[in-house]
């Protein structure tokens, strides 16, 4: 009985493990979150991991939110200690290449918030790209503060 409960309670948390990853084509999309936000917030912001598991190159070209009226792809630098962040039309993915959308580098935005996120929450959302396609995905929101989502934490604490 040990033993079945054992492997009961394995496959939810392995399960859960994969509620936050999402697959199209070659494309793999891990642990999409965003950060609550202040009442009055105007604009979210959007990270995640993309990997490109293909042999032939993919574009994230947009996508939409269900919580804002747009969605943008930003770079963010830093240059003489000022951070400077710019719109993209598309971020290319290489084969073999990932790419980390995180807090302080590029990320997407979602500007003109419908109303402020909760931490706890799951906002649905979409991302587009030029070989893999749609790909319809729930970001998880974490607190104000956040620097990670909670997949890559507890990934970390292991």
């Amino acid at each position: 009985m040990r033993l079945l409960t054992t492997a009961a309670i394995a496959f939810c948390m392995s399960a859960n493990a994969m509620a936050n990853d999402y697959k199209a084509g070659s494309i793999e999309i891990i642990t999409p979150w965003s950060r609550a936000t202040p009442k009055g917030a105007q604009t979210a912001i959007g990270y995640m991991t993309i990997k490109n598991n293909g042999t032939a190159p993919d574009r994230l070209t947009g996508g939409s939110i269900d919580v804002a009226d747009h969605f943008q792809l930003h770079a963010m630098t830093m240059e003489n200690g000022v951070a400077k962040m710019r719109e993209l039309s598309g971020i290319e993915i290489k084969p073999g290449q990932t790419i980390e959308l995180k807090p302080g580098g590029s990320h997407v935005m979602f500007v003109n918030l419908k109303r402020p996120l909760s931490k706890g929450e799951h906002i649905s959302g979409t991302l587009v790209f030029e070989r893999a396609g749609k790909v319809n995905l729930e970001y998880s929101v974490e607190s104000i503060g956040a620097q990670t989502g909670q997949k890559e934490m507890e990934h970390m604490q292991h």
